[in-house]
């Protein structure tokens, strides 16, 4: 597998500096930053032998063409799916809203513009989900009831909305939607760790779920070992299909 060229200048560089482009990846020198400086808590102690199939969205999906192998591409798009899945088995989601939930995790920054804030990225991208459910379902092998495609579509909108923030529009969706919205919200942040600056890794306290400790590690050695395997030259679905393999058994 070829080894996929590095940037001039390391992310966690252009971030000190306060000069992040518009469009960011993933490279070596960061992720090694990332795996020696993790938090210590997050230390992964126990196998999940269990994991959700991750569902990756297609490249095609995205509003960017750069942005698919960008830090809210592909394959982020794919870990928080996986991760909202354990979320969905932790507080007992019945299978059809599960699944759902997994396929609102798999595209919910499909039409960001950008890899900076990007306000209204939810919003877009879960119109675009309702123009194209149909293609989605079908390439995930799902099929859902309308009622549970709304409230994922609710999740998307909302997910980059901070709970404070909400309008009484979307305060009144959120009551619709309230499971999907905040596992939603917590899949997502849960993936923070593949920024590179500490002070934007997950922050639980914005949250209205409890995330277990041992989540935690997941989510890191999940980012870890699939941004490894990308930089290695795998492909996406290679790269995922790696750091569940690992994430199964005992570190």
């Amino acid at each position: 597998m070829p080894v996929r060229p590095q940037p001039a200048v390391p992310l966690r560089e252009l971030a000190l500096q306060r000069c992040l482009p518009p469009h960011q990846a993933m490279d070596q020198p960061t992720l090694t930053w990332i795996a020696e400086n993790r938090p210590a808590e997050t230390t992964r102690t126990m196998a999940v032998p269990d994991l959700p199939i991750p569902l990756l969205p297609d490249v095609a999906w995205f509003a960017r063409e750069q942005a698919a192998d960008g830090i809210h591409g592909v394959r982020h798009n794919a870990r928080v799916c996986v991760l909202a899945g354990l979320l969905a088995q932790l507080h007992h989601l019945e299978p059809e809203q599960s699944a759902a939930l997994c396929l609102a995790a798999a595209v919910h920054d499909c039409r960001r513009h950008n890899d900076r804030a990007d306000l209204g990225h939810g919003r877009r991208a879960a119109a675009w989900l309702s123009r194209h459910h149909p293609d989605v379902t079908a390439t995930f092998g799902l099929t859902l009831p309308v009622e549970v495609m709304a409230a994922a579509s609710t999740a998307i909108s909302l997910h980059d909305v901070p709970y404070p923030d909400f309008s009484s529009t979307q305060a009144s969706a959120y009551r619709r939607a309230e499971s999907q919205t905040d596992l939603l919200k917590a899949a997502d942040c849960l993936d923070r760790y593949r920024l590179p600056l500490p002070r934007w890794w997950p922050d639980t306290s914005r949250l209205r779920v409890t995330v277990p400790a041992w989540l935690h590690g997941v989510a890191v050695d999940l980012m870890l070992h699939s941004e490894q395997a990308r930089l290695d030259g795998a492909s996406h679905r290679d790269a995922l299909t790696h750091a569940c393999q690992i994430i199964s058994r005992l570190p």
